[in-house]
């Protein structure tokens, strides 16, 4: 007896995560398929009208040609749309850090490292927040340290960003990864008050955890995928006690980030209900952000109390 066309579907997606972040980066994968909203059966991707049950469906979104292997030079995943976004933004903050660093010190920053007030004028993470700069907590997911710190970051983002996407639905990862990032300073702010920390490290490590979060409803398959996921979290564990990086950031992530990927269902939204919730709450993801960035243009001139 074979599969129930969902459980096929979402073993499929599976694999194809998995084979897409640790398999072979040439190796293509069939598109020709998608779920309907409705009844869960596979149908053909063109195809306006399930034949199962009836429902109509919406266009489906470009995907790339069977032959293109969805990677720059064969190597780095081609990003998603708001993965895109978020490591565009990540890159705009490191600029605009930079040039600040260069015309306050007169010259080109060594290793591009980023001055320490540079980073408290834009929105670090520090006990500031605790006199009601909450907006820290997530203006300090999007900004770096020094040209390591936000190439190792970016090199997971691009990794991850887009197997999570796929799994859950861009809404869904707008909020996950906003929700895991400021979990994560939530935490170092606990730990350590009086410290400052910058970095998206608290939500990569929130997209590891959804991973593994996830990885529990997959069986056999899931719990391989999860030891590999596991490998991540080691050598990211590694890398911060020998660079001495925001431990409690990444911890606060990676454990919201498993709780969430365990209770949040994967993919599209079942209902017009659920999917109206999660559009809504990706808005507000958004208008969070924007907003958090205003309040830091705003005192970007004004002496720190």
């Amino acid at each position: 007896m074979g599969l129930p066309p969902r459980l096929w579907f979402q073993l499929e997606r599976l694999k194809k995560a998995l084979r897409s972040t640790f398999g072979d980066p040439g190796q293509s994968y069939d598109t020709s398929h998608r779920m309907c909203p409705t009844c869960r059966a596979l149908v053909e991707r063109n195809t306006s009208v399930c034949p199962f049950c009836g429902e109509k469906l919406r266009s489906p979104r470009a995907r790339s040609s069977p032959g293109a292997p969805g990677r720059i030079l064969g190597v780095i995943p081609i990003p998603s749309t708001a993965t895109s976004v978020i490591v565009a933004v990540n890159i705009a903050l490191y600029a605009v850090s930079w040039y600040m660093t260069a015309t306050a010190a007169s010259a080109q920053p060594a290793m591009g490292r980023i001055s320490g007030e540079v980073l408290l004028r834009l929105g670090a993470k520090s006990p500031y927040i605790l006199l009601g700069q909450w907006w820290r907590l997530v203006t300090a997911i999007f900004l770096h340290a020094d040209l390591m710190h936000i190439g190792f970051n970016l090199w997971c983002l691009f990794d991850l960003g887009p197997e999570v996407e796929s799994l859950f639905s861009t809404p869904k990862f707008v909020v996950l990864y906003l929700v895991t990032g400021v979990a994560g300073f939530l935490l170092s702010l606990w730990w350590s008050p009086f410290g400052m920390s910058v970095g998206a490290s608290g939500s990569i490590l929130g997209l590891i955890g959804i991973l593994i979060g996830v990885s529990f409803h997959h069986g056999h398959l899931g719990k391989e995928y999860r030891a590999r996921l596991w490998r991540w979290v080691i050598y990211i564990g590694i890398f911060g006690l020998v660079f001495h990086v925001d431990n409690a950031a990444h911890f606060g992530g990676l454990a919201t980030g498993m709780l969430l990927g365990y209770l949040v269902p994967e993919g599209e939204a079942e209902t017009q209900a659920s999917q109206n919730l999660w559009n809504t709450l990706a808005l507000l993801s958004i208008v969070i952000i924007a907003g958090s960035f205003a309040l830091m243009a705003l005192q970007l001139t004004q002496p720190l109390r």
